[in-house]
Order: C-alpha cells, then structure tokens, then sequence
C-alpha cells in the first residue's frame, strides 16, 4: 500500500520573484496570510515536498503485483491519473463499502477527503502518478514515479525496441 498525501503551499514571494526568507514564523503571518487569500499555490506536491516520491525515493512493485494506492489532499480538489495504467478499481469517496468504479484513467479526490484505488502492473518500467492538472504536476510538483521490475509480456504489447535514453 502506498500513500499519497498531496500538499498545497503558498509561499510568499518577493518584488523580484524570488521567495522570502523570515526570521520567524510570527514574521512571516501577514504576507503568508495575504498570498494564502489569492488561492494560487506555490507548491502543489506530493509527501510534503517536490520529488518527495520520484528517483532514489520512487514507489516500487514488480509485474502482477497489485498495488493500493490512497491519495488526499487536504484543500483544494484533484485528478490522480497513473501514466501508462488505469485504476483497474477506485473509490472516489475512500468507502470500501461502496462498490468501486472500474478501469478509471483519472479518478476524483475532492479536496478534504481522501480515495483508493487498485490497481495490477502488467509490464515493467517506470510510471508517472500525477495531479492530471498537468501544470501543477510539472511545474508545481505534484508527481510520483513507480519503478516496476519483473518480465516483459509480448502477449500484451510487442516491445520493437528496448527504451533507452533519449538522444
């Protein structure tokens, strides 16, 4: 099982763009206060910080494993979405009472909740969970990788050409 917490922060920034630096947290409260009431995060990210869950850090499995995963978010509302996979179950609501939808590409998290979602890797290699509002993902840092070991299966996909980098 994996949790994704998913983070809003709004950090105050300076006339050149850059953010401020505060003596104290007391220091901070009035320009934290008024860039909190524009509602336009810094950060959006997962597990408190950017690439909390990507690189050396990144959720593991291995082909046929399936994998829960719980996603919240604590403010604001979000679209989870696995690149190169479905949510073969989700539970938009968190409800395990509740019957699950199927085969979901982007699921719903509303913002103060939490949901699940099962899902069973097929083939290997890496996989990106993202916020589907993809400039939050990319350039906020809402994004999380699994790293999926185990056997290609033909039978699902010919692989032409082993991945490489690219040039």
């Amino acid at each position: 099982m994996y949790y994704v917490g998913e983070n809003d922060f709004y950090i105050p920034r300076d006339e050149s763009g850059g953010y401020k630096d505060y003596g104290s947290l007391m220091e901070s409260f009035a320009d934290s206060i008024k860039t909190m009431n524009g509602l336009i995060p810094s950060h959006v990210v997962f597990n408190g910080k950017v690439g909390a869950l990507t690189g050396d850090s990144a959720m593991t499995a291995t082909v046929g494993e399936m994998v829960l995963i719980v996603h919240s978010q604590a403010n604001r509302d979000s679209r989870p979405h696995l690149i190169g996979g479905h949510a073969d179950y989700a539970w938009e609501t968190g409800k395990f009472n509740n019957p699950p939808q199927k085969d979901l590409e982007t699921w719903f998290i509303r913002g103060g909740s939490a949901g699940s979602s099962l899902y069973r890797f097929q083939q290997p290699g890496h996989y990106a969970y993202v916020n589907h509002n993809l400039i939050e993902a990319i350039n906020l840092g809402a994004a999380a990788h699994f790293h999926v070991e185990g056997k290609w299966n033909n039978d699902l996909m010919q692989q032409l050409e082993k991945p490489s980098n690219i040039v």
